[in-house]
């Protein structure tokens, strides 16, 4: 299995932290992860649903107080 790559998107609101998962994967290779960390609560909506839409899955998603982490697998078509 490949290494978690982070991508840090704390003090950022919607729609930054969809946007900058987004640019993140687009580097990024079919079956690599990818986790979001960020502060905004809409993320968990937010990111969920980009990946339905664009074919990745959503592993894992925690949050505390103030964190968000949500764990993706890039699928297969990155455009």
């Amino acid at each position: 299995m490949s290494d978690i790559i982070e991508l840090d998107a704390r003090n950022l609101m919607c729609p930054l932290p969809v946007i900058r998962a987004q640019d993140k994967i687009k580097t990024m290779r079919s079956g690599q992860l990818l986790n979001v960390v960020c502060s905004d609560p809409g993320a968990l909506n937010d990111i969920p649903a980009w990946c339905r839409i664009n074919g990745h899955r959503v592993v894992s998603s925690q949050h505390d107080d103030s964190t968000i982490s949500v764990l993706v697998e890039v699928g297969g078509s990155i455009d």
